[in-house]
């Protein structure tokens, strides 16, 4: 148990200035912070005792964020939907907030929609020049037709997102 308190108190404790930081940023009552973060040191030193991580940080982060979407799905703040994978994180502090991520999800979800409406090539030339980052030239070799063709199919394309994106009137017919 001595080994456990030691790191606890070494490598657990070492990182309450950017728990803190991490709990003021991603939870509104900053009045139930001190209470949250009392909750983390509990199921640290509960998981330490079952086995002496290799890495503190990653499992405060860790519980950090499983205690603060369990809080929001109990308060049913927003609705949450699966959350990545945390083994493959290495900072966890670098996480946007559990709203965040679901804002940022519905708002893919809106773009893939919008890409979905456009023709096919715009859609192709959209997806090749701004998604994939290719240049003019390499779009053009890929579609196999012309840069000033590229130049028009991305304009359209570009012009078509943006209000199907923003509700605007959309015109997908090719003018004359």
């Amino acid at each position: 148990m001595n080994e456990v308190n030691a790191w606890f108190v070494k490598e657990v404790l070492a990182l309450e200035p950017l728990l803190m930081q991490y709990l003021r940023r991603q939870w509104p009552n900053q009045s139930e912070i001190e209470d949250l973060r009392q909750d983390i040191y509990v199921r640290a030193h509960q998981a330490g005792t079952r086995q002496i991580p290799k890495s503190a940080k990653a499992l405060v982060f860790h519980i950090a964020h499983d205690l603060l979407v369990d809080r929001i799905r109990h308060e049913q703040v927003v609705p949450i939907e699966a959350v990545a994978d945390f083994d493959k994180l290495e900072i966890a502090i670098d996480m946007p907030s559990p709203d965040r991520s679901v804002i940022a999800r519905d708002e893919l979800r809106r773009l893939q929609a919008a890409l979905d409406k456009l023709p096919p090539r715009a859609r192709e030339a959209v997806v090749l020049g701004r998604i994939e980052g290719l240049s003019g030239k390499q779009i053009a070799e890929r579609m196999g037709i012309s840069a000033a063709a590229v130049s028009v199919h991305l304009t359209s394309g570009v012009k078509a997102l943006g209000d199907l994106l923003y509700d605007e009137d959309v015109s997908l017919e090719r003018k004359p």
